[in-house]
């Protein structure tokens, strides 16, 4: 992401680098229960760290944000390099899915925001934010052949699709973006904190299949 001159793109820049280090740090673990070496470890943490970001730059047609920024890469690499140094920890499951969520909520917020300042309507910025949250942690799972988030009954794409929808609304309402961005984080993060800690889910389809 090009770093503006303006509040917002400051913000934006030092928020993308953040959430990208986080996601990072998420890859890296799920190659820590692995057991992978070091060069996978800087692997899993790169693609977690900027594949949801490639997505949505790809779809609203803008630059990817990390090919002329390698520096998001070397925040990928360096969250990797702490958790490998880190050594053997009990904690690593736990440590993923807290990191994830903040991850995930910082990208909720990050995403929509690029994409309204892109000019994109809100409905779809809304979903720009959704899909930054879930592409990298989709590839970090399909890589270590871990259950996907996505797919269990657990709450994350509803917590991202919160985040994204309290910060697009506050926004188009003419709050800062310091505190929409805060309440869209917070929205997120604590919906999937609870998800977590309560193992709330949404109720899952109980239709019956039937073959005629």
């Amino acid at each position: 992401m090009d770093v503006q001159l303006d509040p917002l793109g400051t913000a934006l820049f030092w928020l993308d680098y953040a959430a990208a280090a986080v996601f990072g740090a998420t890859g890296a673990l799920a190659a820590a229960r692995r057991k992978h070496d070091i060069i996978t470890f800087g692997f899993f943490a790169a693609i977690t760290g900027v594949g949801g970001g490639t997505l949505r730059d790809l779809l609203i047609g803008a630059p990817v944000f990390w090919v002329q920024r390698p520096g998001y890469i070397v925040a990928c690499l360096a969250a990797a390099t702490v958790v490998w140094l880190l050594g053997k920890r009990g904690w690593r499951f736990r440590a993923l899915l807290w990191l994830d969520a903040l991850g995930m909520a910082a990208y909720a917020v990050v995403g929509t925001a690029k994409a309204l300042s892109l000019g994109v309507h809100p409905f779809s910025a809304v979903v720009m934010g959704v899909l930054t949250t879930a592409f990298g942690g989709v590839i970090r799972d399909v890589l270590a052949e871990e259950p996907n988030l996505l797919l269990r009954r657990e709450i994350y794409i509803t917590a991202a699709l919160l985040g994204a929808s309290v910060f697009a609304v506050l926004k188009l309402a003419g709050v800062p973006f310091w505190p929409a961005g805060i309440a869209g984080f917070a929205a997120a993060f604590g919906l999937r904190a609870c998800a977590i800690k309560f193992g709330w889910s949404l109720p899952g389809f109980m239709g019956e299949d039937r073959a005629d």
